[in-house]
């Protein structure tokens, strides 16, 4: 299959001078101590927050430990010319602000799309959101009165008491819709059954939706929210860039660098030194093993929470080890296949709710933007299997990875194993935060410790542990940035799923943080 080339090298502009210590042994630490600003992580949140410092002229450094790419979990990776996400990320936000940055950063490079996407189930394609006609006319007859008869009986005969992501949506759509529709994709993506899972992940993630409305929506118009917005998970056009969502972020690492800041790559940051009243350094190791001190006044982390706590000198109080050791991930990895053919279908994403295929989700990049395949007779997929890093789906070869994809991808009948002519794997770990029954209590441990390192702020999807989208995660690294440059005290714990900052509101995961499940607390 061919190995994954690394990206041309970005010749670095406007990085303002540093005082330099230069040792040949391995393990002394070359020092640096030019920055007023250290963040850790280049991606949306590392990347909006020194832009915003760099552009009111502060000193700051990005440390990033990939050694060639920025953006994080919205990078856009290349393979042999092809560009492709890492999951798929649409730009649309309700936040004026972002948008407006959104726009500043990248300019004419948007493109606006128009949404498609389906559901697989039963080796048939089901609209989504679903359209009525095409679900029934797809499910047959029979079936269709076994949905309608079950979502009667529950309607009627509820189950009490609601505890389960499963009981949730079997008392609103009934269980037939339940089984075909929300089971299989639900257990895929999270890794553990329906009815482990608690009602309060259904009540956050599909709170305005229910089978009626859906029904209504179809017939007579877009689905909104019972505040008469539309609603953001079902937005039917996005914006993206032309290239990608890492060409956001590739630009605004340049613009960082042209506005006095720098972005340093193949730093990884291994140890944060503090004397117990604040922050005094992070010290980031490249791919070679040589160390580097960034000294400054002010630190801003977009690690994930463990791996802040762990790389903590001297080490955190036992329980706030206990606590960041208790905080758990879902994993991601992407197949991507290479089809000698210029089209396969015209969605842009498909969600694979078959249960006999162990891909969950398929992306087709040509149709995010056509830039992003080098090649107008071929196509690009991207086959996204969820898992947890180490197990056995995650430790399986590049080879055999391609190699399940190419038969999944037969089997689903998107296109034939033989017309796969390449392919290439990309690991994401630690992509989705897990919220567990005890992750609010791990997180307060923690975060009433880092309140005694007040030059620390935390940002970001890792870096709060919440699973939240893009748009959310910049708000929080604007207001961080606006702590640091003095603009005002902002709470970013209290920046909700809509990217809005609430000075008032509770910090409650259904309004501050994207919607996922955690296990049902036991009786």
């Amino acid at each position: 299959m061919g190995e994954l080339r690394p990206q041309s090298e970005t010749m670095r502009a406007g990085v303002i001078p540093h005082r330099w210590i230069r040792l040949e042994d391995p393990s002394s630490v070359a020092v640096v101590e030019s920055y007023e600003t250290i963040i850790a992580g280049g991606g949306p949140a590392g990347l909006t927050a020194a832009y915003e410092l760099s552009r009111h002229g502060r000193s700051c450094v990005v440390l990033e430990a990939d050694p060639r790419m920025v953006g994080g979990i919205s990078r856009t990776d290349q393979y042999k010319g092809y560009r492709f996400d890492i999951g798929g990320h649409r730009f649309f936000s309700r936040s004026r602000e972002v948008n407006d940055l959104w726009r500043e950063i990248l300019g004419d490079q948007f493109i606006t799309r128009d949404r498609l996407s389906r559901i697989y189930y039963d080796r048939k394609f089901f609209h989504y959101p679903l359209k009525p006609v095409d679900a029934l006319w797809k499910l047959g007859l029979f079936r269709a009165c076994r949905i309608v008869a079950s979502y009667l009986k529950a309607r009627a005969r509820p189950i009490r008491p609601e505890r389960s992501f499963e009981d949730w949506v079997v008392n609103r759509f009934g269980r037939v819709l339940f089984e075909i529709f929300f089971k299989s994709y639900s257990e895929k993506l999270w890794g553990m059954p329906t009815n482990a899972i608690s009602a309060d992940w259904a009540a956050q993630r599909i709170k305005d939706l229910d089978l009626v409305r859906a029904v209504t929506s179809a017939l007579f118009g877009g689905l909104r929210s019972r505040k008469g917005e539309v609603i953001k998970t079902l937005i039917d056009r996005f914006e993206y860039p032309r290239l990608g969502p890492g060409q956001m972020w590739e630009t605004a690492r340049d613009r960082v660098r042209q506005q006095g800041g720098a972005v340093h790559l193949d730093r990884k940051v291994v140890s944060i030194e503090h004397d117990g009243t604040a922050v005094t350094a992070m010290v980031s190791a490249d791919s070679s093993g040589k160390l580097t001190r960034y000294s400054g006044q002010h630190f801003l982390s977009t690690l994930p929470v463990r791996s802040l706590i762990r790389a903590m000198s001297p080490a955190a109080p036992d329980e706030v080890r206990q606590a960041a050791e208790s905080l758990k991930y879902r994993d991601f990895l992407t197949v991507v296949l290479i089809v000698d053919r210029a089209e396969t279908f015209p969605d842009n994403w498909i969600y694979i709710h078959e249960p006999g295929v162990r891909v969950g989700r398929i992306q087709n990049f040509k149709n995010w933007s056509p830039d992003l395949v080098p090649d107008p007779s071929k196509t690009s997929l991207g086959l996204e299997y969820f898992c947890f890093e180490g197990d056995e789906l995650w430790t399986r070869s590049d080879d055999e990875l391609v190699q399940i994809g190419r038969r999944e991808i037969e089997a689903i009948g998107l296109a034939k194993a033989s017309e796969v002519i390449d392919g290439c794997v990309v690991r994401m770990p630690k992509a989705y935060p897990v919220y567990d029954d005890h992750y609010q209590a791990h997180l307060g441990v923690i975060r009433a410790w880092l309140k005694t390192l007040p030059n620390l702020e935390l940002a970001g999807r890792n870096g709060m542990h919440k699973y939240n989208n893009q748009d959310h995660s910049m708000m929080t690294a604007l207001l961080a940035a606006r702590n640091i440059l003095g603009l005002g005290t902002f709470d970013t714990w209290k920046v909700n799923t809509d990217a809005e900052y609430h000075e008032g509101a509770a910090e409650d995961d259904a309004k501050v943080g994207r919607a996922v499940p955690r296990a049902i607390e036991a009786l």
